[in-house]
């Protein structure tokens, strides 16, 4: 599936995509942080017949209902396809030693052969996050990798 971004200068980034069936969607994301919901008109793309303003609470729970579920689920599946490879959602808790630091202090990778490859954070998912990607509490650290492996990535968000 393509998506195309576009730069409104002033205004902040336009994401379109065009469906199977051939309609165009497309989110405007506003430097503000109102998202703005568009279906483009069939016969005039630079038309559209629908938009929807959003706040950034409404935004984020349309994205928890597209999308967290999705990562979930390919995850999820990817684990019934190799055998061994397990699939855990450990919380950050409020006492974590890692809340307010970055993924990179922990070292998980190196530490446990495990991998981190999302955060989700008040219904937004954050895939593949970065080194200095920083934690807070109440986040949901979306780990794959042994049983053993993910296990140790939950004693070290846990106690360090």
């Amino acid at each position: 599936m393509d998506v195309e971004r576009t730069a409104l200068p002033g205004i902040g980034l336009q994401h379109v995509m065009t469906t199977e069936r051939g309609r165009q969607l497309g989110v405007i994301s506003h430097r503000s942080g109102r998202r703005d919901l568009v279906v483009y008109d069939r016969e005039d793309p630079d038309s559209c017949v629908a938009t929807v303003a959003l706040t950034p609470e409404e935004a984020n729970a349309i994205a928890e209902l597209l999308g967290t579920g999705r990562i979930v689920e390919h995850l999820a599946e990817l684990h019934r396809q190799v055998e061994g490879l397990v699939t855990e959602q450990l919380p950050i808790a409020p006492g974590s030693p890692y809340v307010g630091r970055p993924l990179g202090d922990t070292q998980a990778r190196t530490r446990t052969s495990a991998s981190i490859v999302a955060v989700v954070r008040e219904g937004q998912v954050f895939a593949s996050p970065r080194p200095d990607f920083v934690f807070a509490a109440g986040d949901v650290v979306v780990v794959v990798g042994t049983g053993e492996g993910t296990a140790a990535v939950a004693a070290i968000l846990a106690d360090g």
